[in-house]
């Protein structure tokens, strides 16, 4: 990884992601978190302060390794034990059917090949296990979505991979999943073009 990869991005995305909204939302979702949980995508740790009393253990799944720095100093403060693992989400060393719940904020914008990285997070998810999610994509009006395509390749240069265009639901949907809900909104606050947010829970279908 480059130095922006490595140095920059993670003191910019730490910043970006600690607002206000953002911390409203992550609380609000996590709020449904039990059990052994694997987040992936987990960034610089922003997830851990939000989680309930319902969650014995935490592993995560972040390749970026610059995020360590800051990731480290949260789990040290974190009361909940986290196995932190500095791996790709496309291929997890995990057994089949380990966890029961699993948590994505904001990261299936960034991964590669995001239909593998589902179909892993469907594996490793027990049969009646939840996938908690939240993240940013394709906006629901045609003028939002044309400028969302225009800044796309800009985006993926200044968000480290980043993408503006995911149809969020149609992805999750495609990997065998069933929504058990599902909201689309706008974050206050955020342009339009990046901040049109899929939030929901879902099961394997």
């Amino acid at each position: 990884m480059g130095f922006y990869s490595n140095v920059l991005f993670p003191a910019l995305l730490d910043k970006v992601m600690s607002t206000g909204q953002m911390h409203k939302a992550r609380h609000a979702l996590l709020s449904n978190a039990q059990g052994t949980v694997f987040e992936i995508g987990f960034g610089t740790g922003l997830n851990l302060q939000h989680y309930p009393e319902t969650v014995s253990e935490i592993t995560t799944a972040d390749i970026n390794p610059g995020m360590n720095k800051r990731a480290l100093q949260r789990i040290a403060e974190s009361p909940i034990k986290v196995d932190h693992n500095v791996i790709n989400g496309e291929s997890l060393p995990f057994e089949d059917e380990s966890f029961d719940t699993v948590v994505c904020t904001w990261t299936l914008c960034s991964i590669k090949n995001v239909d593998a990285a589902l179909q892993q997070v469907r594996r490793i998810l027990k049969p009646k296990g939840k996938f908690l999610f939240v993240e940013h994509g394709l906006a629901d009006d045609p003028k939002v979505q044309k400028w969302q395509h225009r800044l796309n390749p800009l985006q993926q240069r200044i968000g480290d991979g980043c993408n503006l265009n995911r149809n969020m639901k149609e992805l999750i949907q495609d990997n065998h999943f069933s929504f058990d809900t599902m909201d689309t909104f706008y974050m206050p606050k955020s342009p339009r073009f990046a901040g049109f947010m899929y939030q929901g829970i879902a099961s394997k279908a």
